[in-house]
């Protein structure tokens, strides 16, 4: 006889998480570190888009699913619009050693608010977005260290929820960026599955009162 348990009511989530910023930021290197935990001085630059996926045990009762599209850094034209489709949260990446990838993260971030929104569902607006400050590693002596409190206000002045410094080929700061987008993305979930409950249990009460009024009337 088989005594394995499978637990009931296992939910299961799948995003879509947009990986976009300039050509040779490290957005692909960011991508096989957060999903595969490796890392390669030889990646070639994609062509179009790419994507992975990650299987992640939330909690006992959860599984979340994330589809990550590695986006290439020329795309930003109509198709990017196809690419962007349903996704739910995305990391925008720069290169801290070429001022010029920073230079255009703002026209990235307007790009995607332009192409992409959250479903109504979640409350409609911009999607979940992050700034990844990358390749630390090849800082020379702290040189080019993203300055803390501009990049706080500039992701105040820009729509990001947050910034971090990473490097792919040291792994630093690629989780932490992950799981504060994933935490981001699942208290939205969880606001609107309240907001739902609350509704449900309000439209009860109102047809719980007018049935008493009807039984209640002559």
């Amino acid at each position: 006889m088989n005594d394995i348990q499978y637990p009931l009511d296992v939910r299961e989530y799948l995003y879509k998480i947009l990986v976009i910023g300039d050509v040779s930021t490290g957005k692909t290197s960011i991508i096989k570190r957060y999903v595969h935990n490796i890392f390669s001085m030889n990646y070639k630059s994609t062509i179009g888009v790419d994507f992975a996926l990650k299987v992640i045990q939330w909690s006992p009762d959860t599984v979340i699913r994330l589809q990550l599209w590695d986006i290439a850094g020329q795309e930003r034209g109509n198709m990017a619009r196809v690419y962007y489709k349903e996704a739910i949260a995305a990391l925008v990446v720069y290169d801290v050693t070429r001022p010029k990838t920073f230079e255009a993260v703002k026209r990235w971030k307007a790009d995607l608010d332009s192409k992409v929104s959250l479903p109504e569902a979640l409350g409609g607006g911009p999607i979940h977005t992050i700034l990844l400050a990358n390749k630390i590693d090849l800082q020379e002596n702290g040189n080019g260290s993203p300055n803390a409190e501009e990049m706080d206000l500039f992701c105040q002045e820009h729509g990001f929820l947050k910034w971090f410094a990473t490097s792919a080929k040291d792994n630093s700061n690629i989780e932490d960026a992950a799981q504060f987008l994933l935490e981001e993305i699942m208290a939205t979930e969880e606001a609107l599955g309240y907001k739902q409950n609350n509704d449900a249990a309000m439209l009860e009460r109102v047809q719980l009162s007018q049935s008493k009024a009807k039984e209640g009337c002559c």
